[in-house]
């Protein structure tokens, strides 16, 4: 994320004004990672890829699209794009003259493609950035197909160590999320992943410390600039890579939600939309 369409004046014609670069809060190559943040990552791009077999895949907000290549094993087409040039540059760099495999710069709530285009779309940790959620999903709905779906992972704001990030609009519950989604005409489902196991006594002083640092505002803004942090917190790192793939972290199974799931207990949410 990084840019927003705005009205030119007077014209009414629609083109790109900058806003911020999101390139620090987005995961890229070589930023340094723990393990249980690179197994978020590959668990949201293995669950895509159960949905993604032969069908023609579209993800908005990819960042520096490490997951593009992960999907197109299993898709017969993958597009990614991103707000973001310095975003879509990473990616560019790792997918330029792969088959299958194309890239475009545009904006989520403003889809640049025809009715009906998709099979699946989705957007992973990136709908808090959104001034307007809904236009995203009534654009998905919008690019679908029909039995089309649309994907969505979120940090859980009611995870009590959540901290927002920086240029964040707005965090979703699980129950707003649902909405959104239900208002643009999906039918939905949800589920919960990674539960905060405070098992040991060390796995509650890290999580008393990360409560603690996340209300004195101690958490730095930027990827680069929290690997001391996670250092302290999680122990080693390793970079991230620009392409993901099988071996790199294990995917966490996730847990449908049902009226007695203790949502509080779990850091990330995942939504899905059926058309």
């Amino acid at each position: 994320m990084g840019l927003l369409l705005a009205e030119e004046i007077g014209r009414g014609k629609k083109t790109p004004c900058r806003t911020a670069d999101y390139t620090g809060v987005t995961e890229l190559p070589g930023n340094l990672a723990h393990k249980e943040q690179l197994s978020i990552l590959m668990t949201r791009y293995h669950w895509a890829a159960q949905y993604a077999r032969d069908r023609e895949v579209l993800e908005a907000a990819c960042g520096a699209g490490q997951g593009l290549g992960y999907l197109r094993r299993t898709a017969r087409r993958v597009v990614g794009g991103d707000i973001d040039p310095n975003n879509l540059t990473y990616a560019e760099a790792s997918y330029r003259g792969r088959t299958g495999i194309e890239l475009q710069q545009f904006d989520a709530q403003e889809m640049p493609f025809d009715d009906g285009s998709f099979d699946l779309v989705l957007l992973f940790e990136a709908i808090y950035y959104l001034p307007h959620p809904e236009r995203f999903f009534a654009e998905a709905h919008r690019v679908l197909r029909p039995q089309g779906q649309v994907l969505v992972s979120s940090v859980n704001c009611q995870w009590p160590g959540f901290n927002p990030s920086p240029y964040s609009v707005r965090y979703y519950t699980a129950k707003e999320l649902a909405a959104l989604a239900e208002e643009a005409g999906f039918g939905v489902q949800m589920w919960v992943g990674f539960p905060d196991r405070a098992d040991s006594l060390r796995r509650r002083a890290i999580r008393a410390l990360r409560r603690a640092a996340a209300a004195l505002r101690l958490i730095p803004k930027t990827m680069r600039g929290k690997a001391w942090l996670k250092r302290l917190f999680y122990g080693p790192l390793q970079p991230v890579p620009p392409e993901l793939c099988d071996g790199l972290a294990q995917p966490e199974p996730l847990t449908p939600i049902t009226p007695s799931t203790p949502i509080s207990l779990y850091k990330m949410l995942y939504l899905l939309g059926q058309k």
